[in-house]
């Protein structure tokens, strides 16, 4: 499902406008993408859990020389499924 979809679902469901509702998903997609960025977790109970969560720096290799290469820290986005999504899944 892309983005637009999404909004098109959302939309015919709320009885809002598609304008309106992409407006409201960019502002819950920023205001959590932002929140991460501050270092804090968002928890939507029963969805799963958003965080920034860090590597650590290690060795790799790279696979078309075999040359043993340093892969820096950095900081990743995470996702864990809520309870609720998982069983709706099984």
């Amino acid at each position: 499902m892309t983005k637009q979809e999404l909004i098109d679902i959302v939309s015919e469901k709320g009885g809002i406008t598609k304008k309106e509702t992409g407006t409201v998903l960019d502002i819950i997609l920023d205001t959590i993408a932002e929140a991460m960025k501050r270092g804090e977790k968002v928890a939507l109970v029963g969805f799963g859990t958003f965080e920034a969560k860090t590597r650590k720096a290690r060795e790799g290799r790279n696979p078309a020389t075999g040359e043993t290469i340093q892969i820096e820290a950095r900081t990743v986005p995470s996702f864990k499924a809520g309870r609720a999504l998982k069983e709706l899944l099984q």
